[in-house]
Parts: C-alpha cells; structure tokens; sequence
C-alpha cells in the first residue's frame, strides 16, 4: 500500500513539472522585463537575426503592398501580400517557438493570417481601398507588437 502512494506521489511530481514546462514553453517563453517597460525577449544571435528578417519582410512587403495599391495594381498587391502570408513562417524552428511569449506568438500568427486574407481578398475584390484599409488594419499588429517588445540576444557558450 506505502509503494501505491510512492508511485501516485511520483506521478504527481511529475506531472506538475511537465505543466510546469509546457507553461513556459507555450505562454511564457523566455523574458524578462526591460529597461524601457517592454519585455525583452532572449534569443540566441541566430534566433534574432530569424525573428528581424521576418520583420523586415514584414515591412517590405508593406511597402510593396502600398506601392502597388496606389498604383491600382492588385495583382502585384495580392502577390506581395502572399508572400509573407502563413507560408513564410513553415522557416521557424519549434526551439525558437518555445521562446517567444503566447501573445508574441498570435501577433505573429494573426499578422501572417491577415497578408493572406488581403492577398485574397486583393486578387477576388480588385479593390484598393480595401487593400489599404486592411494595410492600416494589419500595421496594428506591427505597432503593438514593437511596443510591447524587444528583442534581445543572449549569449551562447
């Protein structure tokens, strides 16, 4: 009878650390508050060089968006959109995935969820003033997600 409480007590253990670390994995990831009220996020070098290029793409694609809603050229519009849609994040590592906060996590997501939904809606509607009404729409994410954090490096040993 002493060893079932052993084993129930085991596995109690246990399965409090693995919620423990699926919390950290899934939600938390890896921060720590930063000098300028943002929440730092610790990357390795390479991890942050990933995240920012994915944010200059970002940008580059706005910009791309932009012109060529101006232009009234919704082809171009819709293919710049497409490419940073959810098939430009398949590059990101699960271990990276792990370091970044949940809502860090949807901004991105949401981010890549609304190029696709303009590059759609560019491509079936033709309309440029719904393109760039989605633009300002989706650089919401952009703003709170670059006031809410940084982007740190840690360093590797």
């Amino acid at each position: 009878m002493k060893s079932c409480k052993l084993c129930w007590t085991i596995s109690g253990v246990l399965i409090l650390a693995i919620v423990a670390m699926g919390y950290k994995f899934m939600v938390v990831g890896s921060v720590v508050p930063a000098t300028d009220g943002r929440q730092a996020i610790l990357l390795e070098s390479a991890e942050r060089d990933l995240v920012l290029s994915e944010m200059r793409m970002f940008l580059s694609g706005l910009q791309k968006i932009t012109q060529a809603a101006t232009a009234e050229d919704m082809v171009a519009a819709a293919k710049a959109a497409r490419e940073v849609g959810l098939a430009a994040q398949q590059a990101v590592p699960g271990s990276l995935m792990g370091k970044l906060p949940l809502a860090f996590k949807k901004l991105g997501f949401d981010t890549h969820t609304k190029f696709d939904a303009l590059a759609l809606d560019a491509e079936q509607l033709g309309d440029p003033k719904h393109a760039l009404q989605q633009l300002s729409a989706l650089m919401n994410n952009c703003v709170a997600c670059h006031s809410a954090y940084q982007i740190q490096s840690t360093v590797v040993k």
